[in-house]
């Protein structure tokens, strides 16, 4: 059987996004043993979906799985499902809808590994019980998204000292209150992780933008940031985990 895999994307601008999921594409195709895969977006810019499904047709596939690439479920992941489903009915080709990538332990284990990375780069040799911090999302009006961070939260408040979240935007805590929640605390190191999937416009500017003023203000000490969630081989082995849930 030849089987696509489609990845729905938000959608960004951002070169740095569409060069991150081309690269974690390649990567599904080939351990995941797929005829073809490829990337889509929600919004903002093409391919849209429309396009990325009927590209996927054309190669000649006989199924396709189509994953939602979201950290929560929510009213993009629904809007995503509906346009791909509405396709369905003009081919006989049969398409599958996994998960989007919450909830899942190997979410936990890479904000983790993020966090290490940070610590070891710079050198850091604080036993974790040492160590404070702050998981920064996006923000949105969906309980889904508060639930899905929460449970990064609940899932390594064990290893670390102090763990909390906050958010740069549409919902509180937002980034100074997160900071200053923080230092409430006197940490002696703070990392504070980006949990977002691409290297978009938030990641590069609009967090900074807000995070930088807010250590200031605060005057805390010992601060540092962690990469976004990227193309980890935790990401990749996600995409291929959610996709086979759904084709078994």
């Amino acid at each position: 059987m030849k089987r696509g895999l489609l990845i729905i994307d938000r959608g960004s601008r951002e070169k740095e996004v569409q060069n991150e999921l081309g690269y974690i594409c390649d990567k599904v195709k080939i351990k995941g043993n797929y005829y073809f895969s490829d990337y889509c977006f929600l919004e903002v810019i093409p391919p849209f979906i429309e396009e990325g499904v009927e590209k996927c047709l054309r190669q000649g596939i006989d199924a396709l799985t189509i994953v939602p690439y979201f950290l929560y479920h929510g009213k993009k992941i629904k809007a995503a499902v509906t346009t791909a489903m509405k396709l369905q009915l003009k081919t006989e080709v049969k398409f599958t809808v996994s998960k989007p990538m919450s909830l899942h332990k190997s979410m936990t284990e890479l904000v983790d590994k993020r966090i290490g990375d940070v610590l070891s780069k710079n050198k850091i040799l604080l036993p974790k019980k040492q160590i404070d911090i702050l998981v920064i999302g996006h923000g949105s009006k969906d309980p889904n998204a508060q639930i899905a961070i929460k449970y990064i939260v609940d899932g390594l408040s064990s290893k670390y000292r102090n763990i909390s979240h906050c958010f740069l935007e549409i919902e509180e805590p937002n980034i100074q209150q997160g900071i200053d929640n923080c230092a409430r605390n006197h940490p002696q190191v703070l990392i504070a992780v980006l949990y977002f999937l691409h290297e978009g416009a938030h990641v590069k500017r609009d967090i900074f933008e807000e995070l930088n003023p807010a250590i200031k203000k605060a005057n805390l000490k010992n601060v540092f940031v962690t990469k976004h969630l990227g193309t980890d081989e935790k990401m990749i082995d996600l995409v291929l985990e959610r996709a086979k849930e759904v084709e078994n």
